[in-house]
């Protein structure tokens, strides 16, 4: 088994930054991907970015791209999710997750199999 947990949000002010880590631990050995999805109150969940076991980062959400960044400490364990230039419109749930699958370009929540309980950023104006 797998526990993930997220931390390091917070709110503030649009443009400014947040770094969120996710901490594995259990059976981490079996995982091959790791996924950032997030969820505005009254909206679906969606991903942000998987990221590979080289730290190697795809963003799948358009407007992250160039201001969003990820890294990994595997010593500790530990994913980061890197965010600069924050919008109002990033304001939502942030959660990581994990799967045995290899990364894909689909970004299915279903097919990831461990799930952080989720931290919250708030962007205001």
């Amino acid at each position: 088994q797998v526990q993930l947990e997220e931390s390091g949000g917070g709110s503030v002010q649009a443009g400014g930054s947040l770094t969120l880590s996710c901490v594995a631990s259990g059976y981490i050995y079996s995982l091959n991907c790791i996924g950032w999805f997030r969820q505005a109150p009254g909206k679906e969940r969606e991903a942000v970015a998987t990221v590979n076991l080289r730290g190697g980062a795809t963003f799948s959400v358009d407007s992250a791209k160039g201001r969003f960044t990820a890294s990994q400490d595997r010593a500790k364990n530990t994913w980061y999710l890197q965010m600069s230039a924050l919008k109002p419109e990033d304001t939502a749930m942030y959660f990581c997750a994990a799967r045995r699958a290899f990364c894909d370009s689909a970004y299915v929540q279903s097919e990831f199999n461990y799930w952080g309980q989720g931290t919250q950023v708030t962007v205001a104006l």
